[in-house]
Formats: structure tokens, C-alpha cells, sequence
């Protein structure tokens, strides 16, 4: 085995490193894949459902709606804190022993968020759940760039996409069937039985490598605390900035101060630290810089999967049992489309861009259906654009994950997966900070402008139908702004259309089994 010497930051002896040696492919390592995407797409699922099943909560522990928005806020700004360096954190720890400590603190804080005897302790539990469930995405892509052979690798990369469509998807359903059936308790327990069974299996699949205790010596601690505090400043200003509106906030400007200083000092140490959490470097490769931009984006675009059930409930006082159908088939479907788009794709014949492309045409069918919204649709109405979004998600997000690691080497793979699950997470509260805010902002123009034509009529009603007006008027402004965010995030996928065009080059295949990859 070659090996080579490199000289540690600020040590005087040397030190001899080699990269760990392939493992072939076996069913037992595929079992210990498995576990690790079970425990991740648990977390995802856990950090959705508990937003949806927010009132239920707030009302079994008392808790007032601006309290309530904390704890989504707070639970969100650990989780993404957690994602820049849980890669490095797994490397240091080893992988296998990191991610089953990981799953099974997040398993146990499930078991003890009911049982909280003040929102106090409920809040604390919240924050360490979300350092937790922050911790695992990154784990897959760095798994499945290392254990995966040449040839299998975009499965896992499918597997991963899973983590972006599927779960969030099938968080609804299961929200409503705890909340409207069983029991609220059950939104935090029924991550117990997943997380079991995916940290059993990490333990037996996932080789167990050595600690590597010395790279605590030159850690970038300097990094670590600047990109968490700016992450949080910003995760919590984005979370909090409708509500508090914005910048007439002093504690919203205080936040966005916070994280305009500290990020781009992060950014800037980063650069230059010769162990960075993140190694900025890997932008100046082409096919890289797409996948995060695009993923960016992307995180915008999956925001309108939110509108149909904001539109029943808002219009047609819809619960979420009732919505839950379409959420259900969509995330039934991520099962059987990514892994067929990741076969298409692992085709030399078949290129990856145009593929995310036919994606992206997909999605913009379903925006422009959708802007077509009026008071009169029902639940039947939004298949057709929920069947678009299926199909089209997949071809986009697979594709990009192929032609955006596939420049990246498997030494390098937790520096990947910090960036781009770290952008994810912080893109995800962007994207759905962006949708409340145009949501409301267009509310309130709706309503400005419908109230000025019914005065320019003279529309006057009596007092006992005053109230009817109103709540006509109100149905028919959020209407007319859901309709606005299907178009503007037309104007979005515009824009993925255009990097598409310019940025990326062709990614093919990795080589087949029996050619030896590169190292």
C-alpha cells in the first residue's frame, strides 16, 4: 500500500498518511447503507412533521403561537448548524461509531420530548434533537461516495435524493395519522422503531475504523464557531423575520448583522485553514459549482409542494387527514422514480443534463398549471400538477448529485457533503421563508386591490353581510397569491434552465465493475 508523508499543521514530526483502503461491495455493507439512509430519512421526516403537527403540540403543552414559533426556529437553526460539521466529527470518530451515537441520541430525545415537564425543558431537548438530526444527512453522502463501488455509486446518490423528496413528502400523512388518530405523543416516538432498526444496522454493515483523535490538534475550532453562529444568527432572523416583520425589528437586524459579519469571515478562514470543515476550492470545478447552485435553488422550488394543502385548508377548512392523499402518492412515487431515473442516467448513451433538463420542464408545467388557481378547484384538481412535481423532482435532483460529485474524489467526500447539505439545509429555510413572506405580502396587495374595486363600484353592504364579504374577499386574496407563487417559482426553474445551459459539462458514468477506478 503507497503511503505518503505529510507534515502536520504547526508539528514538527511527520506523519504518515494513506487513504483507507477500498472495501468490496457485500451484502453487509449494503445492509449497513441501508441503516444509515433509514436513520437519515427519519430525521427528515421528524424536522417536517413536527412543523405540520405544531398547533396539536402547542395546545398539549400550553404554549402561545410566538412561543411555539421558537421551537421550529430553534430546533431548524441547530439542525443546519450541525450539518458543516458533523462530516468532519464523523471522521474523527469514525463513521460507523459517529452515526450510531448520532441516531440513537436522536432516537432517545424523541422518547423524552412528550414527557417534558415545562416548554423550558421542551425547548433544550429540541435544540440537542436538532444537533442530532442535523448530524445524520451529511453521513449518507459521505457513505455512499466511499462504500459504493464506481459502478453502483449513483444509486446511492439516488438514495440520498430520497432525503430531499420522499421524506418531507410523507411527513403529512404521518402527522395527521398520529395527531387525528393515535395519539400527538407519537409525533416524537415514531422515530424509536426506525432509528433501532438503522443504528442495528450500521453497527453490523458499516466497517468500524480506527479514532483519529489527533486531528483535534489543528481543528479549525476558530471556523467551527464562526460558521455556526453565523448559521444560527441566520436561520433564526429567516424563521422569525415575517412574524417580527423584519428589518422593523431590532432583534431580526441584530440577527442579520450577526450572520452578515460572521459568514463571510467563515468563508474567508475557510480558504486558507489547511483543515477547513469545507473546502471552498471544490467550486472552481465546474460541475460542482452547478450541483450546489442548482440544489440551492431547488430547495426553493420544492417549497410549492406546500401550497395544496395550504390552499385546502385555508379555503375550504381542509384538516391535513384530508390532504394527506396527495402528499402520500407523492412520496409513495420518489420510491420507484429515483432509482429508475438513477438507472436511466448510469446509461453512456444518456446524458444527465438533458434528462435534469426534461425535469425542469416538468416542473415548470406544474408551476404554470398551478397559477391558474381559483376558488373553485378542489383536491382532484391538484393531480395533476402533483404527478408533474413527482416525475419532475427526481429528474432534476438525481441528475445534479451525478454531474456535481462525480468531480469529486472519495478523500474528499465530507468536504462535498458539508457544502451541499449544509447549503440545503440553510436554502430550505430560505426557500420557505421566502414563500411565507411573498405569500403574505401578496395577501395584502390581493386584498388592497379587490377592496379598491368593490369601493369604485360602490359596493356597500349592510352590516350583517359585512362579515360574508370579508371572508369572501380574504379566500379569494390568498387564492390569488398562491397562484403569484406558482409563477414565481416559474422564474426560478427559469433560472436553473439557464445554468443548465452555461455552467455544467457532460458528467458520464463511473467506469463499469471490472475497470479500476481512479484514486
Amino acid at each position: 500500500m503507497n503511503t505518503s508523508v505529510i507534515r502536520a499543521h504547526g508539528e514538527a514530526a511527520p506523519v504518515v498518511a494513506s487513504p483507507p483502503v477500498p472495501l468490496p461491495f457485500t451484502f453487509r455493507l449494503a445492509l449497513g447503507l441501508v441503516g444509515v439512509l433509514l436513520a437519515t430519512l427519519t430525521a427528515g421526516i421528524n424536522s417536517r412533521i413536527t412543523s405540520i403537527a405544531l398547533a396539536d403540540l402547542r395546545g398539549a403543552f400550553g404554549i402561545g403561537y410566538d412561543a411555539g414559533t421558537w421551537f421550529t426556529a430553534c430546533y431548524a437553526a441547530a439542525e443546519v448548524a450541525a450539518m458543516f460539521v458533523a462530516p468532519w466529527l464523523a471522521v474523527t470518530f469514525s463513521l460507523r461509531r459517529f452515526g450510531i451515537t448520532m441516531t440513537l441520541i436522536f432516537a432517545g430525545l424523541g422518547v423524552l420530548c412528550p414527557l417534558a415537564p415545562t416548554a423550558d425543558s421542551l425547548m433544550l431537548l429540541r435544540i440537542l434533537q436538532g444537533l442530532a438530526a442535523g448530524s445524520l444527512p451529511p453521513l449518507l453522502m459521505t457513505a455512499a461516495l466511499r462504500f459504493l463501488p464506481w459502478h453502483a455509486k449513483i444509486y446511492g446518490l439516488g438514495a440520498y435524493a430520497l432525503t430531499a423528496t420522499f421524506g418531507p413528502n410523507l411527513a403529512l400523512p404521518l402527522s395527521a395519522l398520529w395527531t387525528e388518530g393515535v395519539g400527538w405523543q407519537w409525533v416524537f416516538w415514531q422515530i424509536v422503531p426506525p432509528c433501532l432498526m438503522g443504528a442495528a444496522l450500521i453497527a453490523y454493515g458499516l466497517p468500524q475504523d480506527p479514532l483519529r483523535l489527533e486531528r483535534f490538534k489543528g481543528a479549525d475550532w476558530q471556523g467551527a464557531l464562526l460558521g455556526c453562529v453565523g448559521i444560527v444568527c441566520l436561520v433564526l432572523a429567516l424563521e422569525q423575520g415575517e412574524r417580527l416583520d423584519w428589518l422593523h425589528s431590532p432583534l431580526i437586524r441584530a440577527l442579520l448583522v450577526g450572520a452578515g459579519v460572521l459568514l463571510p469571515l467563515f468563508l474567508l478562514h475557510e480558504w486558507s485553514h489547511p483543515q477547513p470543515l469545507i473546502k471552498l476550492q471544490l467550486l472552481a470545478r465546474r460541475n460542482f459549482a452547478y450541483g450546489v447552485s442548482t440544489l440551492a435553488l431547488m430547495m426553493l422550488v420544492v417549497t410549492i409542494g406546500n401550497l395544496p394543502l395550504l390552499y385546502m385548508s385555508q379555503v375550504h377548512g381542509f384538516r391535513p387527514l384530508q390532504v394527506a392523499p396527495l402528499a402520500l402518492g407523492h412520496a409513495l412515487a420518489q420510491l420507484l422514480l429515483a432509482p429508475l431515473v438513477a438507472t436511466l442516467i448510469n446509461r453512456r448513451g444518456v446524458d444527465a443534463r438533458w434528462v435534469a433538463g426534461l425535469g425542469l420542464l416538468l416542473l415548470s408545467m406544474a408551476c404554470l398549471a398551478g397559477s391558474q388557481l381559483t376558488s373553485a378547484w378542489a383536491m382532484e384538481n391538484f393531480y395533476l400538477i402533483q404527478m408533474l412535481q413527482a416525475v419532475g423532482q427526481p429528474m432534476v435532483v438525481v441528475p445534479l448529485l451525478m454531474i456535481s460529485t462525480g468531480v469529486v474524489h472519495p478523500m474528499e467526500g465530507p468536504f462535498a457533503s458539508a457544502m451541499v447539505n449544509g447549503i440545503r439545509g440553510v436554502c430550505t429555510v430560505v426557500g420557505v421563508a421566502l414563500m411565507d413572506a411573498l405569500l403574505s405580502h401578496r395577501e395584502q396587495f390581493h386584498s388592497f386591490v379587490l377592496l379598491d374595486h368593490l369601493a369604485a363600484r360602490g359596493h356597500h353592504p349592510a352590516t350583517g353581510t359585512l362579515a360574508d364579504l370579508a371572508g369572501r374577499v380574504s379566500d379569494q386574496a390568498h387564492v390569488l397569491a398562491m397562484a403569484d407563487a406558482y409563477l414565481a417559482v416559474t422564474a426560478v426553474l427559469a433560472v436553473m434552465f439557464l445554468l443548465l445551459l452555461f455552467l455544467p459539462t457532460r458528467a458520464y458514468p463511473p467506469p463499469p465493475p471490472n475497470v479500476t477506478a481512479p484514486h
